[in-house]
């Protein structure tokens, strides 16, 4: 049995970038060698790109914030002509009393906007200034003085940019719960702000202050602007598609892992379900970038202690529904990134992307591309309805926000329901990452590396994948050395 340096289990984005970094890195001189092993039939993991009838939609992330990770990873694949950016000053747009309210990106559109309140802007500019109640109470202490999302921001900025701006962000992201939310997990940067300077303006102007001097930008790289959304000309599924088009045979596709051992020279043994049968691969590092609860029994019979950790994790259920409609049924020209609902609108779907207004070339002409997310961590009864119900309901929303009176039903693209879409960074969130790095102490050589640590956008995944490839390359040097030495 050949000996790997490292097994990847899962080809998400989070694993292959990881991989495309350990193979990057190695040299002709030291060559690594590596494995992916992926349980489904494609790369790409949670990355769904769909192509029919002249549309091409995504069921899973419809786009990505331009991180210098990600855009030097997809550079490096080859894909720097394929990059395709919405135009950043696109509104986004709320769903409140009826009437779809621009999103203030800037101190005076706040000023203007008629989403808050008059009152509710002056509690707001006096939170940011840092007139803020210290975080106090029972119930906090209960928490073990750990915020929710919903009493961070209610606590800094009222009561109206929480159940108008926040929530719908949070539902938008997560899919998640604000008032079961960490907000230091899920709002990190932000609770740091606040820490660091007492208030969010004063924290935000420290936090400038403090933040290290960027390298200089590599000039193979396109310049992006902040706001900006990416894609490719072909879809998300470009990317992964790449990365394992480099990796070539170094991927396997429809290897599903069963069982992981440890042996007593600490390397291990994985064991798995493939088309050919049963395979035994033998590793010196194991990275599981697969989610906590698959991870969760993989681990039970090596450490218990991360097992438990990895169950605490609650997935909701989400479901992408991506309709078609003739331009002539929408009310007038959609120009947009899109629309989120706070709850208690009377509107039961999460949000919706205006696919064919955010990238070009993604509905034929005439047409218009609406992709909406239904479900979640506050109505969990969503997975209990059949594709037609989904779709249903997911209509009649629209009818109300965006379509005109009376239009016949839509052309139906896609109703993809995730079962478990989005790890909920809940409270407890850092205890669990704890528990979890102090039971891996104990598996040298097994790495985690999935999203539900450190962030759940694509850049996340990316960065997260270079971070984890670093620590694998160190770990194989120094196990190199104390061979040597030896």
């Amino acid at each position: 049995m050949e000996l790997l340096d490292t097994l990847i289990v899962g080809a998400g984005i989070s694993g292959l970038s990881l991989a495309h970094a350990l193979h990057k890195e190695a040299t002709s001189a030291s060559p690594l060698k590596i494995l992916v092993a992926e349980s489904q039939g494609r790369v790409g993991g949670n990355i769904t790109t769909v192509t029919a009838d002249g549309f091409l939609w995504e069921e899973g992330p419809n786009s990505f914030s331009p991180t210098p990770e990600l855009m030097k990873l997809a550079v490096d694949v080859g894909l720097k002509q394929e990059l395709i950016f919405a135009d950043r000053k696109l509104p986004r747009y709320v769903y409140w009393q009826k009437k779809l309210q621009p999103v203030p990106m800037t101190p005076p559109a706040m000023i203007q906007s008629q989403l808050l309140s008059f009152p509710g802007k002056l509690r707001a500019l006096f939170g940011a200034l840092g007139f803020v109640a210290p975080a106090m109470g029972a119930g906090l202490s209960q928490q073990r003085d750990e915020e929710t999302v919903s009493q961070f921001f209610r606590r800094h900025l009222g009561t109206e940019v929480m159940q108008r701006l926040v929530e719908p962000f949070v539902s938008g992201v997560y899919a998640g719960d604000p008032q079961q939310l960490s907000a230091a997990a899920a709002f990190g940067r932000v609770a740091k702000m606040a820490d660091l300077g007492g208030g969010l303006m004063a924290g935000a102007l420290l936090s400038a202050r403090k933040r290290p001097k960027q390298m200089p930008a590599d000039p193979n790289v396109p310049k992006t602007r902040p706001g900006e959304l990416g894609s490719f000309k072909q879809g998300l599924k470009a990317l992964p598609e790449a990365i394992a088009a480099q990796l070539g045979d170094r991927v396997k596709l429809n290897w599903h892992l069963t069982r992981l051992d440890r042996t007593e020279r600490e390397t291990y043994i994985a064991v798995f379900s493939t088309p050919n049968g049963q395979q035994e691969v033998e590793a010196r590092t194991v990275v599981l970038t697969t989610p906590a609860y698959v991870t969760a029994g993989l681990l039970q019979p090596l450490q218990p202690e991360v097992s438990s950790a990895l169950q605490a994790f609650t997935y909701p259920t989400v479901a992408c529904v991506v309709l078609a409609y003739p331009q002539s049924d929408v009310k007038g020209k959609l120009v947009g990134f899109g629309n989120l609902i706070p709850r208690g609108q009377g509107i039961r779907t999460l949000g919706t992307i205006w696919t064919s207004s955010l990238f070009a070339d993604r509905a034929p002409a005439g047409w218009q591309t609406l992709s909406s997310y239904i479900g979640g961590a506050t109505d969990s009864e969503i997975g209990n309805l059949d594709s037609e119900q989904i779709v249903r309901e997911v209509h009649r929303d629209l009818s109300r926000i965006l379509l005109k009176p009376d239009v016949p039903q839509p052309k139906v693209l896609a109703v993809n329901v995730w079962k478990r879409a989005i790890p909920q960074y809940n409270l407890g969130h850092f205890d669990r990452l704890q528990q979890i790095d102090r039971g891996l102490k104990s598996l040298p050589g097994v790495y985690l590396c999935s999203n539900y640590v450190g962030g759940v956008a694509l850049g996340d995944c990316v960065r997260r994948g270079f971070d984890r490839a670093r620590e694998v390359g160190e770990y194989l040097q120094n196990k190199q050395s104390d061979t040597r030495s030896e």
